[in-house]
């Protein structure tokens, strides 16, 4: 899978998170949700990180 369709689909959940967060639940689980966003960040980052090494290292 491309690189880009990983990160837009970890960014398209973490603002589904949200949104759910604010207008289903009234803000009330912004703890969990933060909590879980930042989580998905790192792996975001990682899995970033992972590619383009591994991209370097083909050229």
């Amino acid at each position: 899978m491309k690189t880009y369709v990983v990160l837009f689909v970890i960014v398209a959940f973490m603002h589904t998170i949200t949104l759910v967060n604010i207008t289903i639940f009234s803000g009330e689980w912004n703890g969990i949700v933060l909590t879980i966003s930042s989580i998905l960040f790192l792996i975001a980052v990682f899995y970033f990180s992972t590619e383009n090494r591994a991209s370097r290292n083909r050229k």
